[in-house]
């Protein structure tokens, strides 16, 4: 069983969909980062206000492995969890296909802070915003 911080609910929109009637795989990444920053916001964190004090929050990786596709109209719930693991602050997110919980993506997001463009070994706002997240072997 996976222990999971955050989920999020939505549902596929036509426009997602290619010409064979499933979900365009680039879009599993848009569902993912949606969730991701509605985790974010929900914990306080803009993206906005860490810009404005030279902290960007950039993907470095990501892995996504896809199990079964999404068609128009169904409903999903993208999980996460959050691990940091030297200097990257690494989200683990799955999809699920609802009502059958259906594991439709599983995908790891390899994220870094920079500092006015520089890497930074950590970011003290991230650190503290998310210590009941984080791993305590780092």
């Amino acid at each position: 069983m996976i222990d999971y911080i955050y989920e999020l609910k939505m549902k596929v929109r036509d426009y997602e969909c290619d010409l064979q009637g499933i979900v365009n795989n680039a879009n599993y990444q848009h569902y993912t980062e949606h969730c991701r920053h509605e985790f974010l916001l929900e914990h306080g964190v803009s993206f906005a206000d860490l810009h404005q004090e030279g902290i960007d929050a950039v993907v470095a990786r990501i892995n996504i492995e896809f199990k079964v596709p999404l068609r128009s109209r169904d409903e999903f719930i993208c999980r996460l969890r959050l691990e940091k693991q030297g200097i990257k602050y690494v989200f683990f997110q799955d999809i699920y296909r609802l009502p059958d919980e259906k594991l439709v993506v599983r995908c790891q997001v390899d994220t870094v802070c920079t500092l006015n463009g520089t890497l930074m070994r950590t970011c003290p706002q991230l650190d503290e915003t998310f210590a009941a997240y984080l791993n305590k072997t780092n």
